[in-house]
């Protein structure tokens, strides 16, 4: 005979999941963010080399990417404030989801910032035409981590209104699913 989980308590890999997502979120955006920062800090260096005069708006790359790993911060906070005693597996997984969406976007977008950080530091150190173009590619590099932070809110809010899995009869048509 199976033993059954009183109510009112998760199952504890449920628990797992939902600190897994929280754990991903963090740790995948301050990757992102590590990369990103040490890429163009590095082309930002040879900047100030060859160009000091440069250096305040070729920072711009540097703090970009520094801020990924806020994104990362803000999901892994609400999914730990969302973990309670009532904590369903299918809260775990959506956490583990949103988690995953925010930390996977953060790093893609961290990665992105730092190559356009890198070549266009360098290239600007040897003309101003290319600043303008430098931030409407460090916007949109910077958008992924964004959309990767916008999902994760809006799985975290399906979470957060205590919806369970539709149960099987509601996806069947209603002449069938007296029987299911």
């Amino acid at each position: 005979m199976a033993e059954r989980v009183p109510t009112g308590f998760c199952p504890p890999s449920a628990a797992f999941f939902g600190h897994m997502g929280a754990a991903l979120a963090l740790g995948l955006a301050n990757v992102g963010s590590a990369y990103g920062t040490a890429k163009a800090g590095v082309a930002l260096a040879h900047l100030g080399i060859q160009q000091p005069a440069r250096v305040m708006r070729g920072l711009v790359p540097v703090v970009m990417a520094g801020i990924l790993g806020i994104y990362g911060l803000i999901v892994a906070v609400i999914i730990v404030s969302g973990i309670t005693k009532e904590y369903s597996a299918y809260k775990g997984f959506l956490h583990l989801g949103a988690g995953l969406a925010a930390g996977m976007a953060s790093m893609a977008a961290g990665y992105a910032i730092g190559m356009v950080g890198d070549s266009c530091c360098f290239a600007y150190a040897k003309t101003d035409k290319v600043f303008v173009a430098m931030i409407l590619m460090l916007i949109f590099s910077e958008a992924l981590g964004l959309y990767g932070l916008i999902v994760a809110l809006l799985m975290n809010s399906t979470a957060a209104k205590g919806e369970s899995m539709p149960r099987l009869s509601r996806l069947v048509s209603p002449s069938l699913s007296s029987t299911v």
